[in-house]
């Protein structure tokens, strides 16, 4: 047995229900001539006269109004699912898939994520931590954070939420062993820490307020994609090392880190939000953008992030 048009069905129940087809026609949104051809289709299907077309509207048969019993059964049952549909799109809920580099989970997301949750209980969030880079579509991440100078990715919708400066950072032990650097030069006697590039090639651009620009090169001790480490590392005094100031705010604030060459700026990194270009995000991922991209500038004002 095949499956049945139940729009022809539905169609029936609201005509009958508006009292003639010019009526139901226009709750349908639809035009007469395209109504009552349904209609006939509907009577044709079933092979039998479901109602009497008269001056004064329509008129049901016997069967046509046993038949109009199970027909607005359908047409209650199709609002019903509809509500289910329209309730998971008004209400946040469910899991909320985000990526994130390690510093920016340790240091941001631990401010962020526990009121975020607390104002939406019904909303899961599972947080993959990484440094290596993500494909959001291939790996099915809903937002991801990223600090980059700029996205290039027509897929994709990059969000830049707060400047992230960087500066030098060198524990005052260290600074008094080798001197405080007054030019970039001075950087070439020094031991130094660094994230990994995968050039190989290991620089500092620096930029004076002057215009005068000098790329120094040097051979890291360590090399590591987690800044947690490279920020302890050198807290010891083990090299001097280009990190976020948001991350290093802590420990100048404690004497643990300087700034080194203050008058010399690393270029700066944006903090993006980004999540795949479709339509339709889920309530739980539209609220959890909205929230990041409320608070982030508001924490950055604040200095936290900007050290």
């Amino acid at each position: 047995m095949s499956l049945p048009d139940l729009t022809n069905y539905l169609i029936f129940a609201r005509v009958v229900a508006a009292g003639s087809i010019s009526a139901g026609a226009r709750e349908l949104g639809m035009p007469k001539s395209t109504v009552s051809r349904r209609l006939t289709e509907l009577e044709d299907e079933q092979g039998i006269r479901l109602v009497h077309r008269t001056r004064k509207g329509l008129k049901l048969t016997d069967i046509g109004q046993a038949f109009l019993i199970h027909c607005e059964a359908l047409v209650s049952a199709a609002e019903a699912a509809q509500q289910v549909t329209q309730l998971v799109r008004e209400t946040p809920r469910g899991t909320v898939n985000v990526s994130s580099p390690y510093a920016l989970s340790q240091s941001l997301l631990t401010v962020l994520l526990p009121p975020f949750m607390q104002a939406y209980p019904e909303v899961n969030v599972q947080l993959t931590v990484t440094n290596r880079p993500i494909n959001l579509i291939d790996e099915s991440i809903d937002v991801a954070l990223r600090v980059r100078s700029s996205i290039e990715d027509s897929s994709l919708i990059a969000r830049p939420l707060a400047d992230s400066p960087g500066t030098l950072y060198g524990a005052p032990a260290l600074l008094a062993r080798f001197g405080t650097p007054q030019h970039p030069l001075d950087l070439l006697q020094f031991p130094h820490l660094s994230l990994h590039y995968t050039s190989g090639r290991y620089t500092y651009p620096l930029s004076a307020e002057n215009g005068e620009q000098l790329s120094i090169s040097f051979n890291p001790r360590l090399i590591t994609d987690d800044m947690l480490v490279l920020r302890e590392a050198a807290v010891q005094g083990e090299g001097l090392v280009a990190l976020p100031n948001y991350l290093c705010a802590d420990a100048v604030a404690a004497g643990q880190l300087q700034r080194v060459l203050p008058n010399w700026q690393l270029p700066v990194g944006i903090m993006h939000l980004v999540y795949p270009h479709r339509r339709g995000l889920l309530p739980a991922v539209r609220v959890f953008i909205d929230y990041m991209v409320e608070h982030i500038p508001a924490l950055a004002q604040r200095s936290l992030l900007i050290g």
